[in-house]
């Protein structure tokens, strides 16, 4: 008896699911089925897809539907599986189940996630450890999907680089189906309304899967209430016998290509394009009953298929951790050549973790000694994990080295100055860095914990929000996106001194200037923006401020659906928006963008404690499209604005360090830390005034 279970992907990240034998001993009327050497062929076509998609492959730029076909697989395969042994036995063991379940899957992915947590502590940047140890411990209880939907749809967490555990999403979406499915089978299997209800929950799920991918994408992806349709299809499979023409296999092996080679990562997913994925895989189970396997059958595929769940599992961590262990990011054939390192290791674990486990006949035959093995091993690994991660981080401390305090009280413009060029040659991570290192990702202004900054789908503009001498008649309003946030620090400390009425208008990842744009996030145009903005309009003229202070990112953004150059749209983007924030009365400032270092300041400097300077950055490529910057400035002055360039508040005339005097000045790649941006108060505030 042959069963695998699907192992899926996430978002970037695919998942492999091998066969496995079910555990616990077989009903006494149930027929065994036959091997399916197609299925297993068809394993193995999904695991490439998803392991070239990883490696970078040009031409599978869609590979992530591998794990699709991994749902659909599974879907087939254990809802098959439960019917033989209710039909033989008249019931579903309960215990016998998921003891096959725990030692299909633990044994493996216990070993996995030990080693890649050790393998993060030697190689990956230490602040990175406790993420990791937090993702770790989330694989233990198949939660990880949730974890990372949360996490993705953090705009502030977004440009955090991937967990190497991040693939185990797909195995809690497995569970989590599964925690409900087998009790179904017991309720309604002698009702004779299984299939009515399993329609109805596929149904929902795709409609469900279709709504939400257009409104919040993240947890569409993630989600098991919007994948549980792809294992849905593959239990309609099994529950109605379906059989289809033979040509329905080549047929749905080249949709299951199509939709590998057609789609992107900015398709929309799941939604109507997993539609493609899913009915192709469902036409290969269904047209390869009872025939043989054909291409899928050949030796080379029936062997990854074999070990597809294995490699699943290795191929992730080891493309991840690689490129920080060799110091340097790899080349696609060099992804290539780890990704078959993986697939040795994937071989080893087979055949010493993965197969022995699930065929001792003492854990096999008494379920609640699987379900206990199980339970120990989930604990044992989370122990160990705890443990690396413990000593770890013990081992690892910073150089005995005590940089001068900055006081904004104090600080003039000549001192900053001298105070940066000092920094370039800072000998090492100071000992009194404020903020520490690990609490750089909390720091975040103030305004977001109070409900100052809606989520993506949110287009209401948060009110009053208002800050600083709320008796003033002067009003400020700071204006834009996170590049905005990031000033509310320096800015509430000048409205504080010089008694003014301070309101923050801010959405993050929807900038001021009158334009739309695609948002990853959402994978789709951001349409919230633009009501967002509008209405912002509105309010911020409503208010009849002194001020206006204009900020926001656009480098990276490409404008969609404007006529001419991006220059031009963002030239134009600009100065509409500017001139509907101005009035008579109303002095407008654009604050031109801050500097972009290369990757995460505090995990660089967490590898780098006694070597500041390999964090740094020249200022020229720091301040990225410095054409698009010079005629977004123009032209917001051309409208009315007053321009300041923050750049000599955080360079040199060459270099951007990534600290100042004892501050830490970004708080991830580009955002400026609460700490920094409080030092600039005055130099803002004389600016302002």
């Amino acid at each position: 008896m042959s069963i695998a279970p699907v192992a899926p992907s996430p978002r970037q990240t695919p998942r492999a699911s091998g066969p496995a034998p079910a555990g616990g001993t077989p009903a006494p009327a149930a027929a065994a089925p036959r091997h399916r050497r197609d299925i297993e062929g068809l394993r193995a076509v999904a695991v490439l897809l998803v392991v070239a998609y990883h490696c970078g492959l040009p031409f599978v730029s869609g590979g992530y539907v591998g794990v699709d076909v991994f749902f659909v697989i599974s879907g087939f395969l254990i809802t098959g599986l439960l019917l033989r042994e209710a039909r033989g036995s008249g019931t579903v063991s309960i215990p016998r189940f998921y003891a096959r379940r725990a030692l299909r899957l633990l044994p493996a992915s216990a070993v996995v996630v030990v080693v890649t947590v050790a393998a993060s502590a030697l190689w990956l940047p230490p602040l990175r450890l406790s993420a990791i140890l937090s993702d770790a411990l989330h694989t233990a209880v198949y939660a990880m999907n949730y974890r990372l939907a949360a996490v993705g749809t953090d705009y502030l967490q977004t440009d955090a680089e991937p967990s190497p555990l991040q693939h185990f999403w797909s195995l809690a979406v497995e569970e989590q189906f599964y925690l409900v499915w087998p009790l179904l089978i017991i309720v309604f299997i002698r009702r004779r309304g299984l299939g009515a209800v399993l329609s109805l929950l596929t149904v929902g799920s795709l409609a469900v899967a279709l709504w939400q991918t257009r409104e919040n994408a993240g947890w569409a992806y993630f989600g098991a209430h919007t994948r549980a349709w792809e294992l849905g299809v593959g239990a309609l499979l099994a529950l109605t016998a379906l059989r289809l023409p033979r040509w329905c296999v080549p047929a749905g092996l080249v949709a299951v290509a199509a939709s590998a080679v057609l789609y992107t990562a900015q398709t929309p997913f799941p939604g109507y394009a997993a539609l493609l994925p899913v009915l192709g895989t469902a036409a290969v189970v269904a047209g390869g009953t009872g025939r043989p396997a054909g291409l899928l059958g050949l030796p080379a595929l029936q062997a990854v298929g074999r070990l597809s769940y294995s490699w699943y599992l290795w191929h992730w961590p080891a493309l991840l951790i690689a490129p920080h262990a060799l110091g340097r990011p790899l080349a696609v054939w060099e992804n290539v050549l780890v990704a078959l390192g993986a697939l040795a290791l994937a071989a080893l674990t087979y055949a010493l973790v993965e197969n022995p486990v699930r065929h001792l006949a003492a854990l096999r035959n008494r379920p609640w000694r699987g379900i206990g093995v199980g339970f120990g091993i989930s604990v044992l690994c989370a122990a160990l994990c705890v443990a690396v991660t413990s000593a770890a981080t013990h081992l690892s401390g910073a150089p005995t080295y005590r940089a001068a305090e900055l006081d904004p009280a104090t600080l003039d413009p000549r001192s900053l100055a001298t105070q940066i060029a000092a920094s370039v040659d800072a000998p090492a991570v100071p000992t009194n860095l404020t903020p520490k290192l690990q609490h750089a990702s909390k720091d975040k202004p103030r305004y977001y914990s109070e409900g100052c900054s809606g989520d993506f789908d949110d287009p209401e503009v948060k009110k009053p929000c208002a800050y600083g001498d709320l008796t003033s008649d002067t009003t400020v309003v700071l204006f834009g996106d996170s590049h905005a946030g990031h000033w509310f620090p320096a800015l509430e400390a000048a409205a504080q001194q010089e008694r003014w009425k301070l309101v923050v208008v801010s959405k993050s990842a929807c900038t001021a200037a009158d334009s739309l744009i695609y948002l990853p996030q959402l994978k789709r145009e951001f349409t919230e923006c633009v009501r967002w903005r509008r209405d912002a309009w509105q309010h911020i003229r409503s208010l009849r401020p002194a001020k206006v202070l204009m900020a926001s990112t656009y480098p990276s953004s490409e404008l969609l659906g404007v006529p001419g150059t991006q220059e031009e749209a963002w030239v134009s983007g600009w100065e509409r928006s500017v001139r509907a924030v101005s009035a008579p009365d109303t002095e407008v400032f654009f604050m031109n963008d801050t500097p972009w270092m290369v990757g995460n300041v505090p995990d660089c400097l967490s590898e780098h404690l006694d070597d500041v300077g390999a964090c740094a950055r020249s200022r020229e490529t720091a301040l990225a499209k410095p054409e698009r910057r010079t005629l977004v400035a123009a032209a917001a002055q051309r409208a009315g604005a007053k321009v300041i360039d923050p750049t000599p508040w955080f360079c040199t005339r060459t270099t951007c360090p990534p600290v100042i005097g004892n501050v830490l000045v970004y708080r991830d790649q580009h955002h400026v830390t609460t700490a920094y941006s409080r030092l600039l108060a005055p130099e803002l505030a004389a600016r302002l005034r």
